[in-house]
């Protein structure tokens, strides 16, 4: 379904309990530099885990968003097929919210929106993180992407010589939005060039020897 010239752009943010909080605040932070709204609701674990892992309280996160929303509230917009949006994103996704998704259950306002957006056949990416799968996370995300579901942990990629762990994180949300149609121009992508390798060269481990004995 497209929207109607001049309509804002929305793109639904959910945040659960898995590891990588800094993913979402990343990609939040990211979206304040464009023309697209987002709609952020944050499970209950997914709070606990945000507070845990990063220096953000929740009020910080929540300011980054153009909406947030609580988890309980099945009256919310982002409930509704009938609030247009680009779709949604859920990052990270827990392996339980996954398996909620892949069966329809609809017990919080995180889950009801992406079968809102299933239903409605909009774009719905899962970043879930989970290592290693069980045959159960496996056979989820396929009857998922069976259904047009795009999955996509939050790999690292080394081809752009990444020197912190910002410019991983960075990367790998550039490439979750364009999944969207939303290019950052600060994004470092591939341009066919090979290089020689890393500007600074690993160390290399010391290897210990032992002494033999006489």
């Amino acid at each position: 379904m497209s929207e109607g010239a001049g309509a804002p752009r929305r793109l639904i943010v959910g945040v659960t309990g898995a590891t990588g909080s800094i993913y979402a605040i990343r990609l939040l932070e990211a979206l304040r530099g464009t023309d697209v709204e987002s709609h952020l609701v944050l499970s209950r674990w997914g709070a606990r885990t945000l507070i845990h892992e990063t220096g953000y309280s929740l009020d910080q996160v929540r300011a980054l968003a153009t909406h947030a929303y609580k988890d309980n509230d099945q009256g919310a917009r982002i409930s509704s097929g009938s609030f247009v949006t680009l779709g949604m994103i859920v990052v990270p996704c827990s392996v339980k919210t996954l398996a909620d998704i892949a069966h329809g259950h609809s017990g919080e306002l995180v889950h009801r929106a992406a079968d809102v957006v299933l239903k409605e056949r909009r774009r719905l990416v899962l970043a879930v993180r989970e290592a290693p799968f069980t045959d159960i996370h496996l056979e989820n995300m396929l009857k998922l992407s069976r259904m047009g579901v795009i999955i996509s942990p939050p790999m690292p990629a080394f081809y752009t010589h990444p020197k912190s762990i910002e410019d991983l994180v960075d990367h790998t949300v550039a490439r979750w939005l364009d999944l969207f149609g939303i290019q950052l121009d600060a994004a470092k992508r591939w341009t066919g060039k090979m290089e020689s390798g890393s500007p600074t060269p690993p160390k290399t481990p010391r290897t210990r020897t032992r002494r033999a004995r006489k």
